[in-house]
């Protein structure tokens, strides 16, 4: 028998009908070139491009894990979070978005040529990017799989599915369907998702975005109600321990040693060091998801750029309460799991009556599509724009390379689908991802903004190096985090160095162009020496405004922008932490930290206006 009333049915079949819909319906203007597929031809308002990114990173499987995570550590689990850049928003909302705007390129990939030249080193770094960011695609996708599948399996019930097939089954595929049954129900809804990313390219991925943001928003509250009202404060206290709801790490959790499932959280404070600097790293060398560099380069202009990081952390603050609202009715004995992966659809299986459940469960499908099918785009666009047509077709017309993009497309997906065959557990990926290939390219990433030294050869060793290391990661998942991390580190760090040293510099006219044009700030006095006359701002990423201005003192600006960083920082974990306490009827608590929000966001408007 369906685990969803007939109501539900209609919302879940409403929401799927419309957002193929709108894929479909902006298939056309997504056939008028690479531009226009990828990028929206840079006309997509910001408001609309910062909802579609957040909600790209409200994704269910990463929902599943947030919930199982704050279970086992409790408020903690906030550090934990550092580790994919939950405080990306506010180093590009200080810097990092006017910059990535104003390369005015079509991927990630292609900036490598804007900072290393056109020669051979920007090249071998334009493909090292590119193909470590396919990997990444297809592995988010892996991911994705994993956690979707577990989710519907909850829901979708295949033996009445198969029940209800006009034609009779063989017993064996009808045996193998139902003893597989996550597999077969994420594969169904990854071909769904594909469909309308295929045809709308960026133009419909950001109008089902924004659908899904306002379909999500809406999930979240009805979630967060729900748990408010079922929930007192004596019944959350007398099923979570005396230090849930501390904020602040601890060198040691003892408490989480004997058990096998939590015991790679015992020595916490190692941990907490490195999520805290693989984080910081990350953030400073750039949006590292992917989808996050495409809706910057999107914008109309740099600023523009910045108001989609601006606005980006409102649109995820209803998440962090949800979170919390499903972890505390399943801590509170409300609802058992033996998976912790599977406690946020069993919670809303529970509680969720007929129609609420139906218009929930669309809104976390929309969480999911909105991911994947950002990570899908993203990672089309570097198979046609910086594998294919550079190394195989550099005289293919605009026709055949969006042909390409739709077959990277389905690649990337079905590469992802093998990935998720192959694991066990959303975090088994996440971790590999995050932790082991994400160390392996975020020291190259930040030292290409701010060194000038670091030239294409220097990028792609390093690139190499960690990559190469981050296999540990794979060949031996008993390792903790706090040894795989640092090594791969090393290993990137040494390709960094012994590539760019044993190799020239880029050539002066490339880096005098790029630091024009972007004007970073960093170990740059070499070059700047070269450009130490006075420059317009205007640049060609569309902006209106054309100014002499002499060149701002390094120092000062460095200085500026850490200082506009740390606030914005301090904020958006006071804004995201806010609702958390106030679904947890620590009325207190969440009043303080909206108020620390208000405040820094009243601080960085005054900053950065001026």
């Amino acid at each position: 028998m369906s685990r969803l009333a007939p109501v539900d049915w209609v919302a879940i079949a409403a929401y799927f009908a419309l957002v193929v819909g709108c894929g479909l319906w902006f298939r056309r203007r997504a056939q008028a070139g690479l531009d226009a597929y990828f990028l929206g031809g840079r006309r997509i308002h910001w408001l609309a491009l910062s909802a579609s990114g957040a909600v790209s990173n409200f994704d269910i499987t990463g929902t599943m894990w947030m919930v199982s995570v704050l279970l086992v550590v409790g408020m903690q689990s906030w550090w934990h979070h550092w580790m994919w850049g939950v405080a990306l928003p506010a180093f590009a909302l200080t810097h990092m978005a006017r910059w990535v705007r104003r390369s005015n390129v079509m991927t990630a990939a292609e900036w490598m040529t804007t900072r290393f030249g056109q020669g051979r080193e920007g090249a071998a770094a334009r493909t090292a990017y590119a193909a470590t960011a396919v990997i990444y695609s297809a592995a988010a996708v892996g991911y994705a799989f994993q956690g979707i599948g577990k989710f519907a399996s909850v829901y979708l019930p295949l033996d009445g599915i198969v029940a209800m097939m006009p034609l009779r089954l063989p017993d064996g595929t009808a045996v193998w369907l139902l003893a597989n049954q996550p597999a077969v129900l994420a594969v169904t809804i990854l071909a769904l998702t594909t469909t309308y990313v295929v045809s709308g390219g960026l133009y419909g991925v950001v109008v089902t975005d924004v659908i899904q943001a306002v379909v999500l928003s809406l999930a979240s509250v009805l979630i967060m109600g729900i748990a408010y009202v079922n929930l007192t404060p004596e019944l959350i206290a007398s099923h979570t321990s005396e230090g849930f709801f501390r904020l602040a790490p601890v060198w040691r959790r003892a408490d989480l040693a004997g058990d096998p499932s939590t015991a790679a959280f015992e020595m916490f404070g190692l941990l907490t060091i490195v999520w805290v600097a693989k984080g910081l790293l990350m953030n400073a060398g750039g949006p590292a998801q992917l989808y996050d560099f495409q809706r910057y380069l999107a914008s109309r202009d740099s600023r523009e750029a910045t108001k989609v990081a601006a606005a980006w952390p409102f649109f995820l603050v209803l998440r962090w309460g949800m979170v919390m609202g499903i972890a505390l009715l399943a801590a509170t004995g409300l609802v058992a799991a033996g998976d912790p992966e599977l406690v946020m659809p069993e919670v809303l299986r529970l509680y969720l009556p007929p129609g609420v459940r139906g218009v929930v469960i669309a809104g976390l499908l929309a969480a999911f599509m909105s991911t994947f099918s950002s990570t899908v785009n993203a990672g089309a666009s570097f198979v046609v724009r910086d594998l294919w047509q550079p190394l195989v077709a550099p005289d293919a017309s605009e026709q055949h390379l969006i042909r390409i993009s739709k077959i990277s497309t389905v690649g990337v997906v079905l590469v992802g689908v093998a990935i998720g065959f192959s694991v066990d557990s959303i975090a088994g990926v996440w971790n590999w991802m995050m932790m082991a290939l994400g160390a392996g390219v975020i020291i190259p990433n930040v030292l290409r903004w701010y060194w000038w030294r670091l030239n294409g050869w220097g990028y792609a060793w390093g690139v190499a190096g960690g990559i190469g290391l981050s296999l540990i990661g794979l060949v031996s998942p008993e390792l903790p985090l706090y040894v795989v991390f640092p090594v791969v580190c090393f290993g990137s760090v040494l390709g960094c160095l012994v590539g760019t040293f044993a190799t020239p510099p880029t050539d002066s006219g490339v880096l005098a162009d790029f630091y024009r044009t972007v004007r970073p700030f960093g170990a740059w006095s070499e070059v700047k020496q070269a450009v130490a006359a006075p420059m317009t701002t205007a640049t060609n990423d569309g902006g209106h405004n054309t100014r002499n201005v002499e060149m701002a003192d390094d120092d000062r600006r460095a200085g500026a922008v850490a200082l506009n960083t740390l606030l914005a920082i301090v904020g958006i974990t006071a804004l995201y932490l806010s609702p958390m306490y106030l679904v947890a009827h620590r009325h207190g608590t969440a009043a303080f930290g909206a108020a620390i929000a208000i405040a820094c966001a009243g601080f960085l408007y005054g900053r950065l206006r001026d």
